[in-house]
C-alpha cells in the first residue's frame, strides 16, 4: 500500500523536525520546504494527499500559496498552520478554501487526527460504520419481530434509514445485501401487521395512527395562527429517506420545529391518499359526500383535479373560524416560478396549500424513460436524483424567500414508494385497475401468499364498482403482472419505483414543520 505523502511548508521547519519524525515513524512520507515558492514547485512536480501550509512565511504567504495550490489541484486537502486567531484570517482562509486551520504550538495529536480525518477519514468512518451496523443487527431483528405497535413501526423504519443512509457510500456489497435482506424482513412482519390491524384503524378512529384523511383534523388545523401565516408544501411521492436528504437543504435556512411521521390510507396511491388528505374523509365517505366529483378507478378522467374543492369543504366542515387559504398544484418548472413571483401575494392568506407533481412524475418516468431508468436504478441513485431536483427546483427558491418571512412551513406527502422486484400473477376482468402494486375489482385470481385481501371493501371504507369486487394490495416489493406476454412485462417493470401497495417505504409518511431561524 502506498505511504500518504504530506507536503509541509514553514519558514521555522527545523522547529518541527520532532512532529516530522513521529510522522514518519507512524509511516507517513513527508516532504518539508520553508517557503511558498518551494511549496508551489514540489507539489507542481510530485503527488501528495496533504498540505500543511504556515500563513506567515516571507514571499508568498500562506493565503497566496494556497490560492496557487488550489489552482493547480483542488482536491488535494490544505490545512493553514498560523499563531494568528484574528477572525479576520479565518475567515480569509475559509473564504480561500482552506480545508482546516490549526493554531500554533501544535500539537503531535492535533497533526495525526488531521493528516487521519483527510487521508483515513473514509477507511475508518467504513470500518466504524460497519461494525456498528453488525452489533446493532440482532438488536434491530428482534426489534422488528417483538409485535410492534404503529410507533414502534415508526421508530423502526427509522432505525432502518438510519442504516441504509450510514452504509450508502460503504464499498461492501455484502452488508448492503445484509441490509436490505433485513428491510425486506421488516417488511413482510409489517404486512402482517397491517393486514391484522387495518380494517380495524377504519373502524375505531381512536385506536389508529394518523392516517391521512385525519392529517388536516389532527395536525395542520389546530396549529394555524392569525399572525403566522402556514405554507403546507405536498412534494408528491416522497419517501421518508428522500425527505432525510432534502431536509438537510431545508435546515440551512430554518430550524426545524418538528419531526413527525403518520400513516397513508390504503391503496397508497394519488388517487385515495391526497384525496384523502384534502377532504378529510376516507374514499368511501368522498365517494357519498361528492358523487359527481370521485372517480372510482374504471372512471374515465383525472382522479385529482377536485382537491380545492375538497379542502374548501374540509375547512369549512371543521374549523368554524374563517381561514383564508390558496391551493395551488405545481405540474412544471414554469409553474413553480410562478409561484415564487406571487409569494408576497399569499402572505396574507391563513393557509396556503401548495402541490410539487415531480417527484411522482419522476417515479413514473423512471418506468418509461430510459434516461431515467438509468439515473434512479436504485435507492441511492433516485435519493440522489431527487435531492438534485430539489436543489435546483423552483421550491427551493420559495422556501428562501420564506424564510425570510415570520411563517410556518410544512413538508409532506401523500404516499411513498417501493422499488419492485418479484413478480406475481394475477388475472381479472378488462376493467380491472391497471396499478402494479393494488387491483380491484371481481373475479379475481391471485397467489393468495403475495396480498392482503379485503373481501369487504366497505370495512376498510373503500368504494367499489360493483357488489362482488374485492380489493388486493401486494406486500414487501412485489408486483402483479397478468400472464399475456408476462415476460415481456416482468422485465418492463422490474426495478422500477411503484405506490399503491403495502410497505414501510409506502406507508409511513414524513411530516416535518419548520419556523425561519
Amino acid at each position: 500500500m502506498t505511504k500518504t505523502h504530506i507536503l509541509w511548508a514553514d519558514d521555522e521547519i527545523e522547529f518541527l523536525k520532532p512532529h516530522i519524525l513521529l510522522l514518519e515513524d507512524k509511516g507517513y512520507r513527508v516532504k518539508t520546504v520553508n517557503n511558498g515558492t518551494d511549496a508551489v514547485e514540489a507539489f507542481r512536480n510530485e503527488p501528495f494527499d496533504l498540505v500543511f501550509l504556515d500563513e506567515n512565511m516571507p514571499g508568498l504567504t500562506g493565503l497566496e500559496t494556497l490560492s496557487i495550490l488550489k489552482s493547480i489541484n483542488p482536491t488535494i486537502p490544505n490545512v493553514l498552520v498560523t499563531k494568528n486567531e484574528e477572525e479576520q484570517l479565518m475567515e480569509e482562509a475559509i473564504g480561500a478554501k482552506i480545508d482546516d486551520y490549526l493554531i500554533k504550538p501544535v500539537n503531535p495529536r492535533q497533526i495525526l487526527l488531521t493528516i487521519k480525518k483527510f487521508t483515513e477519514n473514509k477507511r475508518i468512518v467504513n470500518e466504524k460504520t460497519s461494525m456498528a451496523y453488525q452489533q446493532e443487527f440482532q438488536n434491530l431483528g428482534s426489534l422488528i419481530n417483538e409485535g410492534l405497535d404503529f410507533k414502534g413501526w415508526v421508530e423502526a423504519y427509522k432505525k432502518l434509514i438510519y442504516w441504509e443512509l450510514s452504509l450508502e457510500k460503504l464499498e461492501n456489497e455484502s452488508m448492503h445485501n445484509i441490509l436490505r435482506t433485513q428491510k425486506s424482513e421488516a417488511n413482510n412482519v409489517f404486512f402482517k401487521y397491517i393486514e391484522k390491524n387495518y380494517t380495524n384503524w377504519m373502524k375505531n378512529p381512536e385506536e389508529s395512527p394518523v392516517l391521512s384523511h385525519q392529517l388536516f383534523k389532527k395536525k395542520v388545523l389546530p396549529t394555524l395562527s392569525q399572525d403566522r401565516p402556514t405554507f403546507f408544501f405536498l412534494i408528491d411521492n416522497l419517501r421518508y429517506d428522500q425527505w432525510k436528504q432534502i431536509n438537510d437543504v431545508i435546515t440551512d435556512y430554518f430550524r426545524l420545529e418538528e419531526e413527525d411521521n403518520y400513516y397513508s390510507i390504503l391503496p397508497t396511491a394519488t388517487q385515495y391518499a391526497r384525496n384523502a388528505i384534502f377532504s378529510g374523509l376516507t374514499p368511501l365517505e368522498m365517494e357519498k359526500r361528492f358523487p359527481d366529483l370521485w372517480l372510482n378507478d374504471e372512471s374515465e378522467g383525472g382522479k385529482n383535479l377536485n382537491e380545492d374543492k375538497f379542502l374548501a369543504d374540509q375547512i369549512k366542515r371543521l374549523y368554524r373560524k374563517e381561514i383564508k387559504h390558496s391551493y395551488t398544484k405545481v405540474l412544471t418548472h414554469e409553474q413553480g416560478r410562478d409561484v415564487v413571483d406571487n409569494l408576497s401575494n399569499l402572505m396574507g392568506n391563513n393557509l396556503n396549500v401548495l402541490v410539487y407533481n415531480f417527484v411522482d412524475m419522476l417515479s413514473h418516468a423512471r418506468t418509461d424513460m430510459a434516461m431515467i431508468r438509468e439515473l434512479a436504478n436504485d435507492e441511492a441513485a433516485y435519493r440522489s436524483l431527487t435531492l438534485s431536483w430539489f436543489e435546483h427546483s423552483p421550491l427551493l427558491d420559495a422556501l428562501k424567500w420564506l424564510s425570510q418571512k415570520n411563517v410556518r412551513i410544512v413538508i409532506t406527502t401523500d404516499h411513498g414508494t417501493i422499488r419492485v422486484k418479484k413478480p406475481s400473477k394475477i388475472i381479472g376482468y378488462k376493467n380491472t385497475n391497471t396499478n402494479l402494486r393494488y387491483k380491484q375489482g371481481k373475479n379475481l385470481n391471485y397467489n393468495s401468499k403475495d396480498v392482503f385481501l379485503i373481501k369487504n371493501p366497505h370495512d376498510a371504507q373503500l368504494p367499489t364498482s360493483s357488489m362482488s369486487s374485492i380489493y388486493v394490495f401486494a406486500k414487501d416489493d412485489i408486483y402483479f403482472v397478468y400472464p399475456n406476454n408476462y415476460n415481456q412485462f416482468v422485465n418492463y417493470f422490474v426495478g422500477t419505483f411503484q405506490h399503491g401497495g403495502i410497505s414501510l417505504e409506502e406507508m409511513i409518511i414524513p411530516y416535518a414543520t419548520y419556523i425561519p431561524k
